[in-house]
C-alpha cells in the first residue's frame, strides 16, 4: 500500500473509531473526551509497542497509524479554526453579552492568574526558570468545554451556567494562546521584550484580531446577499471565513487568528436568524455540527496519541510538580470564581451568580485537546533547551490526566449534589400547567381517532383511562396560580406570559421573514423590538440588581412605548432633510417606520388568540385576561401610529398593504404546489414549472415600493389658502423664500420663551397652541409664529404638532422682506395678527 493511502487508511480508521465512541460513553456514562484519551493513549502504547501481527489488515493498519506523524502545528492549523468558529457559531450571543463582564474574567483574567498562580508557584518548587513555567501556566490555563458541557445538557443543567462555561471556554483560548505566544517569544529572546511590552503585545493582538475577524464577519454576511438561495455556497464561505480570518490575521497581520476567528464567528452566529433561509440555517447548524464534532475528536485522539511518549520517563519527582500543578490551577480557578466575581456582582457589573454554579464553575475546569496541542508544540520546538521541552510535555499531561479522570467523572455526581438538575419554582409550576394542558389535549385526540377509527371500545376505554387517571394526578398536584401562597404569585405569573408571549413573537417574526413575507431589515428591527421586552419582564436589571417595586406589566408597557418612539437614526434623517433638503434619506426612513408599523400589527393580532387559546390554559383565566389587555393595549398605540403615516401618505400606505398580501398570496401558492407534489398529484417537473410560473406573477413584490416626500415649496404654497389668490410670479417670489419642514406628531416646533425667528404656514396636519384660556387647534391653511417677529418679543407659547405636518417655514428677514414687496399680503397678515392680539390669544410668539 502506497503512503498516500496508508495515510487515508489510517485517517478513516480513526474517524471510524470515534463515530463508536459517543454511545459507549453515554452507555457507561462517562464523558466523551475521558473515552477519547483512554482511545488516544491506548494507540499511542501501541505504536510505542510496536507489537507484531500476521493479519496484513491490522500489520497495514500499524503501519499507517506509526506513519501518520502528524506535527503540533499541523494539529493547530486544520482543527483549531474550524473547532473555535463551530464553538461561536453555537453560542448564544444574548446571553453571552448579558453576561459579558464574568465570562471575560473567567475567559482573560483567570488565564493571567492561573498563569502566574501556577509559574511562581512552580519555579519556587522546582530548579525550572521562572519564564518555564509561566509557559506552563499559561498551556494548562485554557479549558476544554467537550465534556462539560456535555454533561452539563445531560443533567438538564440551567442555561445560564452552559453561558457561562460555553463563553469562558469560548474566549479563554485565545487568551492562553496569546500568552504563550509572548512567552515562547521572551524565553527564546530573553532582552527582546519586557513585562509592559509583553502586556502591550497582547492587548493589541487581542483587539486588533477582534477587529479584523469583525470586519470579515460583517463582509461576508453582506455577500450572502449575493449567494442567497444557494445553500451550499453559503456554508462553503463559512468555511472559508473560518480559516482566512485565522490565517490572514495570524501569518500576514500579526494579530490573534484565534480571536478573528472567533469574533468572525459570533457575527455570522448573531446574522444566521435573520441573512439565512431557514433551509441554510437548518443546514449550517448541522454541516457546522459535524465539522466540530470531526476537529474535537481528531484534535483529542491525535493529541492524546503522544502522551505515552511523554510520560514514559517521568521520576516521582514528576509527579509531585504535576500533583503541585493541579493543586495550583484549583486554587487559582478558586481565586476568580470566589474572589473576583462576588465583586463584580457587589459593583454591579454581573447579575448575582448563584454559589452552585460558581462551585460547578471551579471542578468543571477540565483541560484538553488545546492543551495537549500546545504541548506537542513546545516539544517539537528544538530552540527551546530540552529540559524544559520534556518539563513541560510530562506536566501538561499529567494535568490533563488527572482534570478528566477526577474533575471529568466526579462533576456528574457534585451537579446532582448540588440540585441543578431540578427545576425553580417558577419553572416546575410551568411544567405542571403545561402537562395537564398538553395531556388533556392529547385525550380529546385519542377519544376522536378512536372513534374515527372504529376502534373496540375496550380498548379506547381503557387507554382513555390510563390518560384520565394520569391527567388526574397532574391536576392535582397544580397549585392556585396568582395566589401568594401558589408556587407561582400572580407577579411570576405575568412575568411568565409576557416571556412566553415575546418569545412567541420573535419566532413568529421568524416564520414571516423565511417566508419572505417580511424584509430582512424590518425582521431584524421587530426581533430587537421583542428582545427588548423579554429583557424588561426579567426581575433583575442588566447590571444584575434587584429592581425595586419591579412589576413586569408596568416595565413592558414603559419598554413598548420606547419602541414606538422615533430613534436617532430617523430624527437625524429629518434635520437632513429640514435643513439641507436630502428627500431620500427621510424616505427611506419613514417606509421603514411604516412597514415596522404595518408588520407589527399583524404580529399583535394574533397575540391575542395566542394568548387565549394557549396560555389560558396554562396559566388562567386572570393573568390571561391581563395579557390579553396589555397586548390589545400595545396594538391600540401601533395603530394610532400608524393612522398618524397613513394620514401623511395614503398611496403608499395602500402599496405596504398590497404588497403584503401579495407577499402571502405567493406563500400560499408555492405551499399549494409542494403539497399536490407531496401528494403524489403532480410530479417534480410540474411543481418546477408551477413555481416559476407563480415567480412571474408577483414582479417586484420584494423590493419596498417608493415613497416620495418630495414636495415642491411651490407645490406646499398652493395648498395654504392665503395665497391662493395671489399671480402666479407673486407665488413663484414666496415660493423661492420658504423652506418646506416635515415635522413628527408630538414634536415641539415653538416653545415658550424662545425667541422668534421665523414664522410658519402649515401646508397639512394640525398643530396645538398651549395658552392659559385653553389650548387651540390651528389646521391646514393657517399660520402661526409672527407675533413675535412683528412685536420683537420672545414666543409666549409651545406649539406641537398634532401628527405629521409638512410646514413652511419663512425667516425674518424673508417675512420684512416679503410684506414689503406684497402690501395685500401684509395686510392680510396683520389684519389677523391685530386680531389675535386683540382676542388675548397671543399665538406662537
Amino acid at each position: 500500500m502506497s503512503s498516500a493511502a496508508l495515510i487515508v487508511f489510517g485517517l478513516v480508521t480513526l474517524l471510524g473509531l470515534v463515530s463508536l465512541l459517543p454511545p459507549l460513553a453515554a452507555k457507561l456514562k462517562l464523558p466523551y473526551s475521558v473515552l477519547l484519551a483512554l482511545a488516544g493513549c491506548a494507540l499511542g502504547l501501541v505504536i510505542q509497542l510496536q507489537p507484531h501481527s500476521d493479519s496484513a489488515v491490522a500489520s497495514d493498519l500499524l503501519t499507517a497509524l506509526q506513519q501518520f506523524e502528524i506535527s503540533a502545528e499541523a494539529i493547530i492549523i486544520i482543527f483549531l479554526p474550524a473547532l473555535l468558529f463551530e464553538a461561536a457559531l453555537a453560542v448564544d450571543l444574548r446571553g453571552l453579552m448579558d453576561d459579558l463582564a464574568p465570562i471575560l474574567t473567567m475567559a482573560v483574567v483567570a488565564v493571567v492568574i492561573c498563569t502566574l498562580v501556577v509559574g511562581f508557584t512552580l519555579a519556587g518548587a522546582s530548579d525550572y526558570g521562572l519564564l518555564a513555567c509561566l509557559l506552563l501556566g499559561a498551556i494548562v490555563a485554557t479549558t476544554d468545554p467537550a465534556a462539560v458541557i456535555g454533561i452539563f445538557r445531560e443533567v438538564g443543567a440551567p442555561r445560564r451556567l452552559l453561558t457561562l462555561v460555553e463563553g469562558e471556554s469560548l474566549l479563554n483560548d485565545a487568551a492562553a494562546i496569546a500568552i504563550f505566544t509572548l512567552l515562547i517569544a521572551m524565553i527564546l529572546n530573553p532582552g527582546a521584550m519586557g513585562p509592559a511590552g509583553a502586556v502591550v503585545g497582547f492587548l493589541v493582538s487581542a483587539i486588533g484580531g477582534a477587529l479584523v475577524g469583525l470586519g470579515a464577519g460583517i463582509a461576508v454576511t453582506n455577500l450572502f446577499r449575493v449567494l442567497s438561495g444557494w445553500p451550499r455556497a453559503e456554508i462553503t464561505l463559512t468555511i472559508a471565513l473560518a480559516y482566512l480570518s485565522y490565517f490572514v490575521s495570524e501569518h500576514y497581520l500579526h494579530l490573534s487568528g484565534v480571536v478573528a476567528c472567533v469574533s468572525s464567528g459570533l457575527v455570522i452566529g448573531a446574522a444566521r436568524r435573520t441573512r439565512f433561509t431557514q433551509e441554510t440555517a437548518e443546514q449550517l447548524e448541522g454541516a457546522w455540527g459535524q465539522i466540530g464534532f470531526w476537529a474535537n475528536s481528531l484534535i483529542f485522539l491525535l493529541a492524546a496519541m503522544f502522551v505515552p511518549r511523554f510520560v514514559g520517563n517521568m521520576t516521582w519527582t514528576d509527579i509531585g510538580l504535576v500533583i503541585l500543578l493541579y493543586v495550583s490551577t484549583l486554587v487559582a480557578r478558586a481565586a476568580t470564581v470566589f474572589g473576583l466575581l462576588p465583586v463584580l456582582e457587589r459593583i454591579g457589573l454581573s447579575q448575582q451568580i448563584d454559589s452552585r454554579y460558581k462551585g460547578a464553575m471551579l471542578w468543571g475546569g477540565l483541560r484538553g485537546a488545546v492543551s495537549l496541542a500546545l504541548a506537542l508544540a513546545v516539544t517539537e520546538n528544538e530552540a527551546l533547551p530540552e529540559a524544559i521541552r520534556d518539563f513541560v510535555a510530562a506536566s501538561v499531561t499529567g494535568m490533563v490526566l488527572m482534570t478528566l479522570f477526577i474533575n471529568g467523572t466526579t462533576l456528574r455526581p457534585l451537579i446532582r449534589i448540588f440540585q441543578l438538575n431540578r427545576l425553580s419554582a417558577v419553572a416546575a409550576g410551568v411544567r405542571d400547567r403545561a402537562a395537564v394542558m398538553t395531556l388533556a389535549e392529547v385525550r380529546d385526540h385519542v377519544a376522536d381517532a378512536a372513534e374515527r377509527g372504529r376502534f373496540d371500545r375496550s380498548v379506547a376505554d381503557d387507554v382513555l383511562a390510563d390518560l384520565d387517571s394520569r391527567l388526574a394526578v397532574e391536576r392535582s398536584s397544580c397549585a392556585p396560580l396568582g395566589a401568594a401562597e401558589g408556587v407561582l404569585g400572580r407577579r411570576q405569573t405575568i412575568r411568565v406570559g409576557l416571556t412566553v408571549m415575546t418569545a412567541r413573537e420573535s419566532a413568529r417574526c421568524l416564520e414571516l421573514l423565511h417566508a419572505r413575507v417580511v424584509d430582512r431589515r424590518i425582521a431584524e428591527l421587530l426581533l430587537a423590538h421583542a428582545q427588548r421586552l423579554r429583557d424588561a419582564v426579567r426581575p433583575q436589571g442588566r447590571n444584575g440588581t434587584e429592581r425595586k417595586r419591579w412589576e413586569a406589566d408596568q416595565a413592558f408597557g414603559k419598554t413598548w412605548k420606547r419602541n414606538l418612539k422615533y430613534g436617532p437614526e430617523f430624527r437625524l434623517a429629518l434635520v437632513l432633510q429640514n435643513r439641507f433638503g436630502l428627500e431620500r434619506i427621510l424616505a427611506n426612513a419613514l417606509a421603514e417606520r411604516f412597514e415596522l408599523l404595518v408588520n407589527q400589527r399583524r404580529l399583535l393580532a394574533e397575540m391575542g388568540p395566542f394568548a387565549r387559546d394557549r396560555l389560558g390554559p396554562l396559566l388562567g383565566d386572570e393573568i390571561t385576561e391581563k395579557l390579553t389587555k396589555l397586548n390589545a393595549e400595545r396594538a391600540k398605540a401601533v395603530e394610532d401610529a400608524l393612522l398618524a403615516l397613513r394620514l401623511q401618505y395614503p398611496n403608499y400606505a395602500e402599496a405596504l398593504q398590497r404588497q403584503h398580501l401579495e407577499r402571502l398570496a405567493r406563500i400560499w401558492e408555492h405551499r399549494g404546489y409542494e403539497a399536490l407534489l407531496s401528494q403524489g398529484v403532480i410530479g417534480g417537473e410540474v411543481a418546477q414549472a408551477l413555481t416559476e410560473q407563480s415567480a412571474v406573477r408577483y414582479p417586484g413584490i420584494d423590493r419596498r415600493p417608493r415613497l416620495d416626500t418630495r414636495l415642491s415649496a411651490r407645490d406646499l404654497v398652493a395648498r395654504v389658502p392665503l395665497f391662493a389668490s395671489l399671480p402666479e410670479d407673486a407665488t413663484a417670489r414666496i415660493a423661492r423664500r420658504l423652506r418646506p419642514r416635515l415635522t413628527l406628531p408630538n414634536e415641539v416646533v415653538v416653545r415658550q420663551g424662545d425667541r422668534g425667528e421665523s414664522m410658519f404656514f402649515i401646508a397639512s396636519g394640525a398643530v396645538r397652541l398651549t395658552i392659559p384660556t385653553g389650548d387651540i387647534e390651528l389646521g391646514s391653511g393657517d399660520f402661526f409664529g409672527e407675533l413675535a417677529l412683528i412685536t420683537g418679543r420672545p414666543r409666549s407659547t409651545d406649539v406641537v404638532s398634532l401628527g405629521f405636518c409638512q410646514l413652511l417655514e419663512l425667516g425674518a428677514a424673508d417675512f420684512r422682506t416679503l410684506l414689503n414687496e406684497d402690501a395685500a399680503l401684509k395686510a392680510q397678515i396683520e389684519s389677523i395678527a391685530n386680531q389675535r392680539m386683540n382676542a388675548g390669544v397671543a399665538a406662537a410668539k
